[in-house]
């Protein structure tokens, strides 16, 4: 090497060291699976073989409402809102509280709620959500699903803090955060970028047994969905070890998958990214789903969309997007998409559903 370059290479390699460093130290390597701390007090109540429970799984869109247009909203990445205000998310926040005191489900499976995001003015959501709601939930466990001090695309340019948060009135014994299979990219994206998980829940039952709720948000589809593909291979990987075990399980949230059939009732710039034989046959070919194919599918179908695009060229709910998988162990009682009030709360809507537990 002529000695003239080796100062510029060595320059070079010492930059390149010191980016590294600052991409290290501003971003999050979480470990495939964690161990999580539960808050739950021993005067918690127990479940009880053989009773009722009812589920509600709700992406809340970090309270941000429905009133913006966000950059990622649109394909190709024009929306021209960046963040929502205080006001809005405030709003929203009361919202989704008095939903959910009137549902007064007994498990609540919840996605996107930020803490410490530049996005949501560096709000703890949950902490806020937990105020108005203290006397109903003792017992509740959290994972990020996104995570950096600092991210340097031009609309955040900033702090990221995303999780998935699970509200139980019933004890809950431990959890864990399993992550899932991240979207292939370079490796500097790649540190910036969601890392999607499974929250587990394991609640137990007063004959010995327990219960396994499973909290999700799998990827948003994009032109390139080889991703999902493998996140719901390892969601039915997991059911299928519950199952054979014979424990009893739920699995809810949002999958950002199409029932079948719904692909071709979408307009074709809507399509984008799914896929008309959707993944999730990975689950409903052996599992029961909240809402079912044929109801998602069938003549009252309108009633069980849970998803309504913060696009200017959506008007209404289009497609269904949230699911509950469960159990067969599990027989479902009832089970709705609660859409009258809450088409302004969130760009999802709250799936709900009663099961009996096993009785023995």
């Amino acid at each position: 090497m002529p000695r003239i370059l080796r100062p510029t290479v060595l320059g070079l390699v010492l930059s390149s060291a010191v980016v590294a460093g600052l991409i290290y130290s501003v971003t999050w390597r979480p470990d495939a699976k964690e161990v999580l701390t539960v808050s739950c007090p021993v005067a918690a109540p127990t479940l009880v073989a053989g009773q009722a429970i009812k589920i509600m799984t709700w992406n809340v869109q970090y309270l941000a409402g429905k009133r913006y247009v966000f950059w990622y909203n649109l394909i190709d990445g024009s929306g021209p809102d960046d963040r929502p205000t205080r006001e809005d998310m405030a709003f929203s926040l009361d919202e989704v509280a008095r939903v959910i005191r009137d549902e007064q489900p007994d498990l609540i499976l919840l996605q996107d709620l930020d803490e410490e995001a530049k996005a949501s003015d560096y709000q703890n959501q949950l902490a806020l959500l937990q105020e108005r709601l203290v006397d109903l939930y003792p017992c509740s466990t959290q994972a990020f699903t996104w995570k950096a001090d600092f991210v340097p695309d031009r609309h955040i340019f900033g702090s990221v803090g995303r999780k998935i948060v699970t509200l139980s009135r019933y004890q809950i014994e431990h959890a864990e955060r399993l992550q899932l299979p991240v979207a292939e990219s370079n490796l500097i994206s790649r540190q910036f970028q969601p890392k999607p998980a499974m929250l587990v829940s394991y609640l137990p039952l007063n004959d010995g047994g327990q219960l396994v709720a499973i909290n999700t948000q799998l990827d948003a589809a994009t032109l390139n969905n080889s991703n999902l593909k493998r996140q719901m291979q390892a969601a039915a990987a997991l059911v299928d070890k519950y199952e054979s075990q014979g424990t009893p399980w739920v699995i809810g949230g949002n999958f950002n998958l199409l029932p079948i059939g719904q692909f071709l009732r979408l307009p074709a710039e809507q399509r984008l990214g799914y896929s008309p034989d959707s993944e999730l046959h990975l689950l409903w070919e052996k599992y029961p789903m909240l809402p079912s194919n044929p109801e998602a599918t069938g003549i009252d179908r309108e009633q069980w969309l849970t998803f309504f695009p913060n696009n200017p060229s959506v008007g209404e709910p289009d497609r269904t997007l949230d699911y509950l998988f469960y159990s067969p162990k599990l027989q479902r009682v009832e089970g709705y998409v609660r859409q009258e009030d809450t088409q302004a709360v969130s760009d999802h809507l709250p799936v709900v559903g009663r099961f009996l537990l096993p009785a023995d």
